[in-house]
């Protein structure tokens, strides 16, 4: 049987809060600019800029080319089973060290702030950040993402240096 103990539980506030931060201001992005598009050039030198994308697919585009019968499999399917294995294990398991369950309910919150609009926004997840590379690794943009994106990104980062950097409680006894 599963434990689950207060420790395991409170960094689920931080799943919460990028689900609700990544869909608030979606919602906002749609609101102030329904059709995609320019919305403003935050330091007016093309740098970061608000830009209202639509991505039918996943990362950079990524599976554009599915057919549309195998996208909701795909894109929403199996997310949700790799979120859930993820969960189960979270639960599970007495490896993780305190920051590395914060950086996997990161991974769930973004996971699950995407897989929103993919059941709710027959248009695509709405992206919206667009940052300038300058052709920096050949690219003139970054592709435009969203705050579900970053939280991804970044606890997957955060979770993989922990990971190799900690020692593991086997190590210990």
């Amino acid at each position: 049987m599963i434990k689950i103990e207060k420790e395991k539980v409170l960094p689920f506030s931080l799943t919460a809060f990028v689900i609700l931060a990544d869909q608030i201001i979606k919602a906002v992005i749609v609101k102030i600019k329904p059709e995609p598009g320019l919305i403003k050039d935050v330091f007016n030198n093309d740098f970061f800029r608000i830009w209202h994308v639509r991505n039918k697919a996943i990362a950079f585009s990524l599976g554009e080319n599915l057919p549309e019968a195998l996208r909701p499999v795909m894109f929403i399917v199996v997310p949700l089973l790799v979120l859930a294995f993820l969960v189960w294990y979270y639960f599970k398991s007495d490896e993780f060290t305190p920051i590395q369950r914060w950086a996997a309910a990161g991974i769930i919150g973004g996971g699950l702030g995407n897989i929103i609009d993919r059941i709710f926004r027959p248009d695509g997840v709405v992206d919206f950040i667009s940052i300038k590379l300058y052709g920096l690794l050949g690219m003139s943009y970054w592709p435009t993402f969203n705050i579900a994106d970053s939280s991804v990104v970044v606890c997957c980062i955060l979770l993989l240096v922990t990971m190799f950097f900690t020692p593991s409680k086997k190590d210990d006894k």
